[in-house]
């Protein structure tokens, strides 16, 4: 790939030779480099911890930059900070002092241990070996949560700057089965699945688009179950305001090893079947996705 910032950085934007489309990408959870401090703090195996990365995706969707849409990702592990919510997500009994009132310690995702700060990994095992700061989780959210925001924010303002519209898709990757922690579902799941809020993160045709690229190339799609998009598709999808996004959400069982994280061979095809997405969802009539 071309066009990376230097490696040390926790945050990328590729982007070879300037945008040319209204879209950005971005892949908020396929970081791998895991920081000493936090290896240091858990009592899982490194192996153990990556349960919680959408490895890869950031290569699948990796053709994106060549076609004028910048990609954003992050570098960082999403079981150490995960930007797909919201600032200050967290579970107060991970902490040895007292969380501030602006904390959100009720939602949804913290009840489930999957906050801000992270207090499982997605297969359900404790991280922590001891208690932590708040002051910890403040300086991970000072230093890469929020900069990441700002980056992503930037992309699509300047996006929209230029073409008085733009789309985001905000790249994921799910297990290829439930598992324990999610008893009522052991169904397989499906290739992909897509999610928009219900219909309230962008305009129809985007998601439209995405279901009839895909199912023409075979794969299998659902639509806002059991992922309907997370916070950065809540946040920033304002479609009557030009600003649409789509959340998708790739099986891991097609590219990979769940189990030793090894690549498949068919990610090479993947990655040019994202490739077409891409081109597809650039290719969308500006007027119907313009401000109303």
């Amino acid at each position: 790939m071309h066009g990376l910032v230097t490696a040390a950085e926790p945050i990328e934007v590729l982007a070879n030779g300037g945008q040319a489309v209204p879209l950005v990408l971005a892949s908020p959870h396929s970081g791998a480099d895991y920081p000493v401090d936090f290896l240091a703090a858990s009592r899982l195996d490194a192996l153990t911890l990556r349960r919680s990365e959408d490895s890869f995706v950031d290569e699948i969707f990796g053709a994106a930059p060549a076609l004028g849409a910048p990609l954003l990702r992050a570098r960082f592990p999403r079981a150490y900070v995960d930007v797909n919510r919201e600032p200050f997500e967290l579970d107060p009994t991970m902490f040895e002092d007292l969380l501030p009132n602006f904390v959100n310690s009720h939602s949804p995702r913290v009840r489930v241990g999957l906050g801000t700060i992270a207090r499982v990994v997605a297969s359900g095992e404790e991280i922590y070996a001891r208690k932590l700061k708040f002051s910890e989780a403040a300086q991970r959210i000072e230093t890469l949560y929020r900069p990441y925001h700002r980056t992503l924010k930037q992309l699509l303002d300047a996006t929209q700057e230029r073409y008085s519209f733009c789309i985001l898709l905000d790249c994921h990757s799910m297990p290829s089965a439930s598992g324990d922690r999610d008893r009522r579902d052991r169904s397989p799941r499906a290739d992909m699945v897509l999610g928009d809020c219900h219909g309230t993160a962008c305009h129809p045709v985007i998601t439209e688009t995405a279901h009839r690229v895909l199912n023409a190339k075979g794969y299998s799609t659902a639509l806002n179950t059991p992922y309907a998009g997370g916070f950065t598709t809540a946040h920033y999808g304002r479609p009557t305001a030009g600003v649409h996004c789509l959340q998708i959400e790739i099986n891991r069982a097609l590219y990979m090893d769940e189990r030793t994280f090894e690549r498949k061979p068919f990610l090479a095809q993947l990655g040019d079947d994202m490739r077409d997405l891409t081109e597809a969802l650039s290719a969308i009539d500006p007027e119907l996705l313009r401000p109303a």
